[in-house]
């Protein structure tokens, strides 16, 4: 463990800024949950192997609640988007090899995840370009943030 972790508390304030900013680009329920789950290479090829039939393991997976758009709801109720799963590990590797913080690997994975689980898909370059695209203006959103974690944060 890094002596400056992540804590729920900044990841669940980092999900609240690119929710409101999604409610706002794309019309959706405001008022959401997820599951953000961090994990070893072991388990995320298990996981990835099991739900992608790819025998290694990947950097992130999202697991959709829903098989619709994300409805629009006037109630309080929050809609549960589904589950984030990061290997840390691969995350690791990934930062070091771009020369940025895992801090901002980590961001940059959940980001990705949480466009999955509202339904973003990049089947092909023009809509992996789009996505790409939504991360950065998500990551955007929390870059004071990001610059108060060390390069070598872990959890």
């Amino acid at each position: 463990m890094a002596a400056e972790p992540i804590g729920e508390d900044q990841w669940e304030r980092w999900f609240a800024i690119w929710a409101t900013q999604m409610a706002i680009d794309q019309s959706i329920a405001p008022c959401t949950e997820l599951t953000l789950k961090f994990t070893d290479d072991v388990e995320m090829t298990v996981l990835n192997r099991t739900y992608r039939q790819q025998d290694r393991p990947t950097d992130v997976l999202a697991f959709a609640a829903l098989e619709a758009d994300i409805p629009l709801i006037e109630d309080s109720e929050p809609v549960y988007l589904g589950d984030i799963v990061i290997a840390v590990p691969t995350a690791a590797r990934q930062a070091a090899d771009q020369n940025h913080a895992l801090a901002r690997e980590l961001a940059w994975l959940a980001s990705h995840g949480f466009l999955h689980l509202l339904g973003w898909d990049h089947p092909d370059e023009c809509q992996l370009q789009a996505m790409l695209s939504q991360q950065e203006t998500l990551l955007g959103l929390i870059t004071h943030d990001l610059d108060i974690f060390p390069p070598a944060v872990l959890l």
